[in-house]
């Protein structure tokens, strides 16, 4: 497999010292190559903004101090180096798996003052749901500058998945797309520890994870990518994008999925690793998650899409 990383970093150390008027632009074509895989219409920029890019309309001083630690601390060597060995511990384990043919991978800086981004997400999150792409977006915080690289191995894992199983956007279900992100933090569990995980999994605790869990898996056998992302993602996600809440508590689907991964696990005897290219269906099972088909709603049915949901 060929891994392209893009050296972004250094891209945007150069954009913040453009004019002003000029960084629209140099963003622009900062992005472009990955144009085609991005599904939302609209310019770049405001797309950017949107999912909480650095804002290139204004000027901000802590900019630059953060690009030139993304650079110091080589985050780009450290994406390639986790890629390339997370790409070799899956075919040592699984000797046929497939996966892309090139993986390319595009890091942007966060907007330090994005609420979203900086306590519903963490301060990053990852989308790796266009083939043979991955998108990073962090505000390199003390306690995130170092899992960016866990973070991409967790897309990663979605990429290979996906050229192993199925993933139908008309009739992939919320059963599936909760697996699918359980299983991804539980292969960077296994790779290298659970410090490296994400904190979306351990975000919603208690009573609440309770109610979380029985809403989710209650609606396990709803079909439809257009829905799945309210009962990963959340409520205020949900409300962000202009998508209809189903009650979730935000980030909520990631700890569920990693419980469900985490029966599955003990029940089975696999490894994360080993279990990339098993159906969802098979480890909701071996959880003891019962899938109870879901009728779509008729004013979705005739819907398509090809991403993979807001963010994962």
């Amino acid at each position: 497999m060929e891994i392209i990383v893009h050296d972004t970093p250094r891209a945007m150390l150069d954009l913040v010292n453009l004019p002003l008027e000029r960084r629209p632009e140099a963003l622009r074509a900062m992005l472009a190559p990955m144009r085609e895989a991005i599904p939302m219409p609209g310019d770049l920029v405001d797309i950017h903004h949107v999912g909480g890019g650095f804002r290139v309309d204004r000027d901000d001083d802590r900019h630059l101090p953060a690009l030139r630690r993304l650079v110091e601390r080589d985050v780009r060597g450290q994406v390639e180096d986790a890629l390339r060995s997370a790409w070799r511990r899956l075919g040592e384990a699984v000797p046929d798996i497939k996966g892309p043919e090139s993986l390319r991978v595009m890091f942007v800086l966060g907007d330090p003052d994005d609420a979203y981004l900086m306590n519903t997400a963490g301060g990053y999150y990852g989308m790796g749901g266009s083939p043979g792409w991955l998108y990073l977006l962090a505000w390199p915080a003390d306690d995130v500058i170092g899992r960016i690289a866990h973070c991409a191995v967790h897309e990663f894992h979605h990429q290979v998945r996906y050229h192993n199983v199925e993933w139908n956007p008309a009739t992939v279900t919320v059963g599936e797309h909760i697996v699918s992100e359980g299983l991804a933090e539980a292969f960077v569990r296994e790779l290298s520890g659970p410090e490296a995980m994400g904190p979306w999994s351990g975000m919603v605790t208690g009573a609440e994870f309770d109610r979380a869990y029985d809403t989710i898996t209650a609606a396990a056998g709803l079909q439809g990518m257009w829905n799945t992302p309210a009962y990963v993602l959340g409520d205020t996600a949900m409300s962000r994008f202009g998508r209809e809440p189903a009650g979730v508590p935000d980030m909520a689907g990631y700890g569920v999925g990693l419980r469900i991964v985490d029966a599955h696990l003990a029940a089975s005897g696999l490894t994360a690793v080993e279990s990339t290219v098993l159906p969802g269906e098979e480890i909701l099972r071996n959880a003891g998650v019962i899938v109870r088909p879901h009728a779509l709603p008729p004013q979705e049915s005739g819907r398509r899409s090809h991403d993979r949901g807001l963010a994962s």
